[in-house]
């Protein structure tokens, strides 16, 4: 598959979307779709100089589209000097094969594009590991379009020997190979990360993973909560590769946030699959920070889009909490109050500014509150040192330092009580 992206680094490729109204589909759905993949092109760093849509009761197996309909697109991109052709739905390597002959340029369909953007994207090793299977996956069924102009070889030595395998069985095979090879890592990215896990269960710290459509706000308010750093633009699927930072809540409680990739509606099921070691830390995960961008005029489809597509990954139900973000940039105040009276639990937030925070910390260290003892503990003033441990590990609730000795009334975690045990003077209820 020829990359999209390297060409664009020389010269802005011209590009004509193509979307099909199909019975299932209502026109605002081809619309709305559209739209998202015209972002999509202007994240490849492309130029969209137009579109058109068809009407089918069913997507022609040949073409996609109708032939005329095809034909007459090809005439219009030939006038425009259009370079490449994106269609909305995935298309199979017949169908691309025939619509390159009309069209006489490139054919992508929307998974090859976003293929491209994550290729593009990937920082980590792991990163690379994942869209690299899932190009692979991608391409493995397409092989056929690339050598439909060979003929088979022969194999054996000299003029003996019979038919030799054809050159696309060599590629299929060598493939094949590389997917089991790149599996084969990711097995141990997976058995990495479960060490990981292990070692912040050790610590007890909860872990909240960031979900959420992409573009909706989310490495931004990584950033804005713990100061990770993490890449944050205007742009679909800006970051990819997941981060994990650790946030001291006002409970004094350490919780451990991890941004993920952004989802998005029509995700290719390949994707899915490739990052499912990525996506293990979701379903791991304690809690679920869903931020949804609330001046986005399809918050609500977003919404569904990504439960769809946490359901897909096998996320079972568990503690979420709804985050609408960008609430600056609402015209109309009374939306983000809508999104509240939908969803009773939920915070109204700017990432960007830091409205709203106070609030979500407050949510989140009431959501996020593990198991802890109440007690009560007298300290002489010689064990300034504990004292400060105290504070460093636990919730203080009360201190009194008159008299000869320090009492404290303190939420202490159970895996540290041993620490204090010889202070401990009375349980609370």
């Amino acid at each position: 598959m020829k990359a999209l992206l390297d060409t664009v680094e020389r010269r802005s490729e011209r590009v004509f979307l193509v979307g099909a109204e199909l019975k299932a589909r209502s026109a605002w759905d081809v619309r709305d779709s559209l739209d998202e993949l015209a972002e999509l092109a202007t994240t490849a760093g492309t130029v969209v100089v137009g579109e058109g849509t068809q009407r089918l009761d069913v997507p022609s197996s040949a073409t996609y589209i109708g032939p005329g309909k095809a034909a007459e697109f090809a005439a219009h991109c030939r006038e425009s000097g259009v370079d490449t052709i994106l269609f909305d739905d995935e298309l199979s390597g017949a169908q691309t094969r025939n619509l390159e002959e009309i069209f006489g340029c490139k054919i992508l369909d929307r998974t090859a594009l976003i293929l491209e953007i994550f290729a593009h994207r990937a920082r980590t090793r792991e990163g690379k590991l994942q869209v690299e299977l899932a190009r692979l996956q991608y391409l493995l069924p397409r092989l056929t379009r690339y050598w439909t102009h060979l003929s088979r070889q022969r194999g054996g030595l000299g003029a003996i020997g019979g038919e030799g395998e054809s050159q696309l069985e060599a590629d299929r095979r060598k493939t094949q190979e590389r997917i089991e090879k790149i599996l084969e890592e990711l097995d141990v990215v997976r058995r990495q990360r479960s060490t990981q896990r292990a070692g912040r269960q050790r610590h007890q710290w909860p872990l909240a993973s960031i979900v959420g459509y992409t573009n909706a706000g989310k490495s931004t308010l990584l950033n804005a909560l713990t100061g990770a750093g993490v890449l944050a633009e205007d742009k679909l699927f800006a970051t990819l590769d997941p981060t994990t930072r650790r946030l001291r809540l006002p409970t004094n409680q350490n919780v451990l946030l991890s941004d993920t990739v952004g989802f998005i509606r029509k995700l290719p099921h390949g994707l899915v699959e490739a990052f499912k070691a990525t996506l293990e830390e979701v379903a791991q995960a304690d809690m679920l920070l869903h931020v949804v961008d609330a001046s986005h005029p399809h918050a609500e489809q977003q919404i569904a889009a990504v439960n769809a597509v946490l359901a897909e990954i096998g996320v079972p139900e568990k503690s979420t909490l709804m985050v609408f973000n960008k609430v600056d940039r609402l015209e109309d105040p009374v939306a983000a109050a809508r999104f509240l009276e939908l969803y009773p639990k939920a915070v109204a937030i700017s990432a960007r500014t830091g409205r709203g925070f106070p609030e979500l910390m407050e949510v989140l260290g009431t959501l996020l509150r593990p198991v802890r003892d109440f007690v009560d503990l007298e300290f002489p003033f010689a064990e300034q040192r504990l004292i400060a441990r105290l504070h460093a590990v636990g919730q203080v609730m009360s201190e009194d330092f008159s008299g000869d000795i320090a009492r404290v009334r303190a939420m202490l975690p159970p895996h540290l009580r041993h620490e204090f045990a010889r202070f401990i003077v009375a349980e609370v209820s």
